[in-house]
């Protein structure tokens, strides 16, 4: 499960930065903004989940 957890964060922040670069790219504020905003859902995500592993015994 944590496995899976993991994969999410890492592809959320994959996407987000894919969209921020391209809306800097075409000049579209709103895009790059959504992009910035999903990548940091992806790094929290990843933060939770290391937090866990550190957590188990």
């Amino acid at each position: 499960m944590a496995g899976d957890q993991k994969a999410k964060a890492k592809k959320e922040q994959m996407k987000g930065k894919a969209k921020e670069t391209v809306g800097r790219a075409v000049g579209n504020e709103r895009m790059t903004a959504e992009g910035r905003t999903q990548k940091a859902k992806g790094d929290a995500r990843q933060a939770k989940e290391k937090t866990k592993d550190t957590m188990k015994p």
